[in-house]
């Protein structure tokens, strides 16, 4: 293996590890949110608060990665996120403790999956760059499906226990960290980290691909956030054949290999177009998801569809992005676009929670196809508001 190929993997290893919390809230959500008598905009707010975190803590911790090693902010936000997810397992007993407790995880991650890249992009400098982004972008579905999947399976024993193991994940990850990423000097330095994240929008292709991003990231978080929810509905109407925190795991793994070949498509063909019409597609299929919510064949069958359409623009779009960044300003240009896509996967979760409450609430049909359709809309306007501002300019 070459030395290259080893810090991506390295990096990709490390990043699941860091993840093991990550979806312990939405795999826990049918069991707690009865448990603690929450609504639909309560629990949506729990969920979100984790990209809140996530928004507010990133323009600091990514945007320190022009400056300072990588490897140094990356320890540091694991424990970060150790410490969120000890404390809910600790301490969280209602929504305000569960909301604040979960911004801080989602502050913990803000300093590893941009941070993460930033190492690799510090350290890894060829040809093969793209193709290795995509393979580390990608690893976020596969630490947000084992999340799923083990923290549903420890759910049933004590939910307290699920959030136990999503603090002690990211300690391996400071591990593999210190012991496998060599110390390395930053490319950039010299760039105040504020102005430059102002300065990034600035860029019309930098812009672009920051908007696209959130676009992905509402339908995305939206999804993730709710699909266990929504397959516990499934599972009251008919015989669903998995538990549904296991179904999770296994339609997010389904995403991983189109988020490669998704990005290896765009890089031969027009990189836009291509996510434009992905993005197209998944907002219709959103809507689609909605309305076999009372048929969990079904659903189970056009869940998988959608999650591989909503991940393949997920590497196309970050490696676009990365192209057309100037590697001086690249820790800024990110803390821009993951604040831009996470900021929208906080609201997403609330505002589907919402339109759940308003169509009837959680045991209703109509009110699921109106929460997943509300998940897709974004994605479903994006080509239509490129046209319409062509038009206007």
């Amino acid at each position: 293996m070459s030395p290259d190929a080893r810090i991506v993997l390295l990096l990709c290893v490390a990043a699941i590890f860091s993840m093991t919390g990550f979806s312990t809230w939405p795999a826990l959500l049918p069991d707690l949110q009865a448990a603690w008598g929450l609504s639909g905009k309560e629990a949506g707010a729990i969920g979100g608060s984790y990209f809140a975190g996530y928004m507010l803590a990133v323009p600091v911790l990514s945007g320190l990665t022009d400056r300072i090693d990588a490897r140094r902010v990356y320890v540091g936000a694991c424990l970060l996120a150790s410490a969120g997810h000890f404390g809910f397992a600790l301490f969280a007993h209602d929504v305000v403790s569960a909301c604040l407790l979960q911004a801080v995880g989602g502050a913990g991650l803000a300093g590893t999956y941009m941070p993460g890249l930033k190492a690799l992009t510090d350290r890894v400098s060829n040809a093969r760059l793209p193709r290795f982004i995509a393979f580390y972008t990608s690893t976020f579905g596969i630490g947000a499906a084992l999340s799923y999947a083990f923290s549903g399976w420890l759910g049933v024993i004590d939910w307290r226990a699920a959030f136990v193991l999503g603090g002690i994940g990211p300690f391996v990850a400071i591990a593999m960290i210190l012991r496998g990423l060599a110390p390395a000097a930053p490319h950039g330095g010299h760039v105040p980290g504020v102005a430059a994240q102002l300065d990034a929008l600035k860029d019309r292709a930098v812009r672009g691909y920051v908007l696209g991003y959130a676009a992905h990231c509402w339908e995305l978080f939206g999804l993730r956030s709710w699909i266990v929810g929504l397959l516990a509905f499934s599972a009251t109407q008919g015989n669903l054949p998995l538990a549904p925190a296991t179904a999770a795991a296994i339609i997010n793994l389904v995403g991983i290999p189109a988020s490669i070949l998704g990005n290896e498509f765009a890089g031969r063909h027009d990189r836009r177009r291509t996510i434009l019409v992905i993005m197209l597609v998944s907002g219709a299929l959103a809507w689609g998801v909605g309305a076999v919510a009372s048929w969990p064949l079904a659903l189970l069958a056009l869940l998988l569809i959608y999650q591989v359409v909503v991940m393949a623009d997920s590497a196309a779009l970050t490696a676009g992005l990365v192209s057309a960044a100037d590697p001086a300003r690249r820790g800024a240009v990110m803390a821009v676009y993951s604040m831009a896509g996470f900021g929208a996967g906080f609201l997403s979760p609330l505002v589907a929670g919402a339109v759940l409450d308003a169509g009837g609430g959680k045991d209703s049909a109509l009110a699921w196809m109106l929460a997943t359709g509300s998940i897709g809309i974004w994605c479903l306007l994006a080509p239509l508001a490129i046209r319409l501002s062509r038009r206007a300019a």
